[in-house]
């Protein structure tokens, strides 16, 4: 199989490459890996909140012009719950938006569930703002599923904060929803306390029978509660549990190993002299260093922070802090391997630097196309040092520099 190497001599040719660059140079000027396309979306979720609640707003304050006391309590009163499933739905996706800012996992299922569960009762309104407003539900789900590869975060102090709000908010949904079509129950439910006491059965799926939904607008919104209601439960006990379970396998599985936040640190590609000697240096001048390794065999030292994976792999690097890194080093002894890690840097996080080992002086050249930032040649210093030797001539360490370490200009 072709390396990059391989592939380089044409990377300057045709309209491809060029596109290429021109991408690459664009994503690196505008940091595009900072915030889209989480942040764009999570603006959108805000926005398609906000519209859910702004129709409401006047429809409760303008309650104050109508005369009467009890006429005026009873008017209030039906106006507020009638409002209220749709101001909870918004405020759900205002909420919701702050998570995926965070480019949280559980937000992201979530408001996938909420755009979902929303078109149900989009399809069946007959307004035109209804419709114009499924439009847009339907271009945001869209949006939002293909993105899923920008929403991998999870931590138990996440999970646990959006867990509780979420079910929360779905209880106040369901609750103020199921009081408003009481009518439509048998029997009717009349007061907030049934009201209550239908939503806790229906959501821990006890299912007494009861009450039951007898029109299709009453169905439909038990139908939607129920599904968010699993779905919720279901992914707020994944987000919690999951980072607590990894946390202790990994804790059983490296009992030695040390904790190190990956940030501002260094990160080491490949299992050679040179890239373990490198971490040993970097450690001694108190410099944190994350080493990827390509296979199992890692090394057991209790002072070492290891990821173990294929070094070219978008989420290895992701794991092992490369986009918050000061620099990443592919440092192993294969030439197309190091050019590759450096290929999928551009892609992954342009604007961090790279260095690179080349083993074999032919592929000097070819390196160079990839466009790492720190081109790093013993093998050159080697016949450079052999032919001054040799032939008498001075020792420059200028020389010596620009043929051990050449640096993109």
């Amino acid at each position: 199989m072709p390396g990059p190497l391989d592939f380089a001599k044409h990377l300057n040719a045709g309209f491809w490459p060029h596109a290429r660059r021109v991408y690459l140079r664009l994503r690196r000027d505008l940091h595009l890996n900072l915030w889209f396309p989480h942040v764009v979306l999570a603006v959108a979720v805000a926005l398609l909140g906000v519209l859910k609640i702004l129709p409401e707003i006047p429809r409760v304050a303008g309650m104050h012009l109508f005369g009467g006391g009890a006429v005026q309590s009873a008017a209030l009163m039906h106006s507020v719950v009638h409002g209220l499933p749709a101001i909870v739905l918004g405020l759900f996706l205002i909420i919701m938006a702050i998570g995926m800012l965070l480019r949280s996992k559980l937000a992201w299922v979530i408001v996938i569930l909420i755009l979902a569960a929303n078109l149900i009762f989009g399809i069946l309104s007959s307004a035109a703002s209804s419709r114009a407003l499924l439009v847009f539900d339907v271009i945001l789900l869209i949006a939002t599923l293909v993105s899923y590869r920008s929403f991998r975060r999870s931590s138990l102090a996440a999970g646990t904060l959006f867990a509780v709000t979420s079910i929360l908010l779905l209880l106040v949904y369901a609750v103020f929803g199921s009081f408003e079509l009481g009518a439509d129950f048998k029997p009717p439910i009349t007061d907030l306390a049934t009201a209550l006491y239908f939503s806790v059965v229906t959501m821990t799926t006890v299912g007494y029978g009861d009450i039951t939904p007898q029109t299709v607008e009453a169905k439909l919104f038990v139908v939607s509660f129920i599904v968010l209601a699993v779905a919720i439960f279901a992914v707020s006990l994944g987000a919690i549990l999951v980072p607590v379970i990894n946390g202790r396998l990994a804790s059983l599985l490296k009992p030695g190993g040390r904790k190190m936040q990956r940030s501002n640190h260094f990160v080491i590609v490949g299992d050679s002299a040179l890239g373990n000697n490198t971490c040993r240096e970097l450690q001694a001048r108190h410099e944190p260093v994350t080493f990827i390794y390509p296979h199992e065999t890692a090394p057991g030292d209790p002072n070492r922070d290891v990821v173990v994976g294929k070094p070219n792999d978008l989420e290895v690097l992701r794991k092992a802090g490369a986009v918050q890194a000061k620099a990443v080093l592919a440092l192993s002894e294969n030439d197309d391997q190091n050019a590759f890690v450096v290929l999928a840097m551009h892609e992954l996080a342009p604007e961090v630097k790279t260095v690179v080992l080349v083993r074999n002086p032919d592929n000097l050249a070819n390196m160079r196309r990839v466009r790492p930032d720190l081109i790093f040649s013993p093998q050159l210093l080697g016949g450079e040092l052999l032919a001054m030797a040799l032939s008498g001539e001075q020792i420059s360490t200028e020389n010596l520099l620009g043929q051990l370490l050449q640096y993109r200009a």
